[in-house]
């Protein structure tokens, strides 16, 4: 089943969830720097920044992530989009309240605390990702309209040929 979210045929999602994956990855390596290197405030603040950033690059890749789920026919490939939605729903969440907390000065192992339970969320997320497009096949089209449509180019280019 392909993405209806897509370019080019190829889906929209995977695309963008690497930009908060790596920015609160990012922002806990900060949190790590600053917590147990000193507290040079520099750490907090890029901890900050990129935890807004994966934020709002979490908010663009939801979007076509939720064309894609109401996408999906199948009932038990629905059921684990649903809790890959709503785990990383919850990441997201959990990472707006580190940033508050954060941004208000409150005492950083709470914000750290955070991230790592962030972290987990979306590693969670990942996996039940991975079982959409690796095990259910969400979002990948099937090789055999793949191949079909591989002889109809080389067909329609040996034709040309000839013209030519």
């Amino acid at each position: 089943m392909s993405s209806p979210a897509s370019v080019a045929r190829h889906p929209i999602h995977p695309m963008l969830v690497v930009f908060p994956i790596g920015l609160w990855t990012f922002s806990l390596v900060c949190d790590i720097i600053y917590v147990f290197g000193g507290r040079q405030s520099v750490w907090n603040t890029i901890a900050l920044y990129t935890a807004i950033g994966g934020i709002i690059g979490a908010v663009l890749a939801a979007i076509p992530g939720l064309i894609d789920y109401l996408s999906i026919d199948d009932r038990d490939v629905r059921a684990i989009g649903m809790r890959h939605m709503l785990v990383n729903l919850g990441a997201l969440v959990i990472f707006i309240i580190a940033s508050i907390a954060r941004a208000k000065g409150v005492t950083a192992v709470i914000p750290f605390v955070l991230s790592i339970a962030g972290i987990v969320l979306i590693s969670v997320g990942g996996w039940l990702g991975g079982e959409l497009v690796y095990i259910k096949g969400m979002a990948v089209e099937p090789v055999e309209e793949l191949a079909a449509e591989q002889e109809r180019s080389t067909r329609l280019h040996k034709g040309l040929k000839r013209v030519i």
